[in-house]
């Protein structure tokens, strides 16, 4: 039903309900003027008189009574009904589907979820972890979570904060093979590789090499497309890996492992949320969209410093080294 008709039978029936075209103008916000147009381009339409109308006075006809019998309880569902979702951009409460990387983000989607859900427990998030890229649209996803910018179109991004992409071992590990001191030496340890779930492609190592980003092939000793486990794998002493800051900082802080070749960390990529207009979104997408970014924006809980990764692997290998040196006759 195109609009202006639509807003005729609104006039029309504020008209009846309340027996003045002036005092319906007035409780819709228009002029009498409009009011008494919408009224005679639905008469004209409908090919009939729909009130008696005299300067004092107001009055249905016999069609126009069967015309609001038949016009207002339907109009009243309308109304009803354009009443829910207005609601529920106001309500912190209902559906909340979250979408985001399976390998990198579990550890930081879930410590945001559990303090999101503990302020508003009427909301109920819907989290779909993957690795490929999907559409923001196709996944109906409320707010997205990715390394790099949104790949949608129309669709807002917004930094939070760097990933880097660290070498690192367990103390276990270098007491056992000894540490590498350069790139080149990794080909005489054993490595982990992170296999790409969705194209089961095998990644090789970024690494930063005179300023510049460059891939590292490595001859896995460990190979997994799920990214806790190759941290298991690094932590139990089996091999050397690259993981990201995500999974290694709170390792590396606590002594649990040690970055290995610190110099050759690389920082090129960021975490970003997406979503679609803010002026648009229900309250429970803005205050998750609110809480995310208060909480991850130049976070430094996944992100190490320069000076944090040189401190680390200068203890750790101090530690590897007094522990293998030979003992004093």
């Amino acid at each position: 039903m195109p609009i202006n008709e639509l807003r005729s039978i609104q006039t029309f029936v504020k008209a009846a309900e309340l027996g003045s075209l002036r005092r319906a103008a007035a409780a819709q916000g228009i002029t009498p003027q409009a009011a008494s147009q919408a009224l005679a381009q639905l008469e004209q339409h409908l090919g009939v008189r729909l009130f008696h109308r005299t300067t004092r006075s107001l009055s249905l006809t016999d069609e126009g009574q069967q015309f609001l019998d038949a016009a207002q309880p339907p109009l009243l569902g309308l109304q009803r009904a354009l009443q829910i979702p207005r609601r529920a951009r106001d309500e912190i409460a209902g559906p909340l589907r979250v979408v985001g990387p399976r390998s990198t983000f579990r550890a930081v989607i879930w410590s945001l979820l559990a303090e999101f859900c503990r302020k508003h427990p009427e909301v109920q998030p819907d989290v779909q972890l993957d690795d490929r890229i999907g559409n923001w649209v196709e996944d109906r996803a409320d707010v997205g979570f990715r390394v790099g910018p949104a790949a949608a179109d129309g669709v807002i991004a917004r930094r939070l904060f760097g990933l880097q992409l660290i070498v690192c071992a367990a103390p276990a590990y270098l007491e056992r093979h000894g540490a590498p001191d350069s790139l080149a030496d990794l080909a005489e340890h054993r490595c982990s590789a992170f296999r790409l779930p969705n194209t089961g492609r095998v990644m090789p190592w970024q690494v930063k090499d005179e300023g510049a980003i460059v891939d590292l092939d490595v001859v896995p000793a460990f190979c997994t497309n799920e990214e806790a486990l190759e941290v298991d794998a690094i932590l139990a002493g089996e091999v050397i890996g690259q993981v990201t800051g995500v999974s290694a900082a709170a390792h590396i802080r606590a002594g649990r492992l040690v970055p290995i070749l610190g110099r050759h960390v690389a920082d090129h990529m960021a975490v970003h949320v997406y979503y679609g207009s803010r002026s648009a979104q229900p309250a429970r997408v803005r205050a998750f969209l609110d809480l995310a970014i208060e909480r991850l924006a130049d976070s430094r809980e996944f992100v190490l410093s320069f000076k944090e990764l040189a401190a680390a692997e200068a203890k750790g290998r101090r530690a590897f080294r007094r522990r293998s040196a030979p003992a004093e006759p």
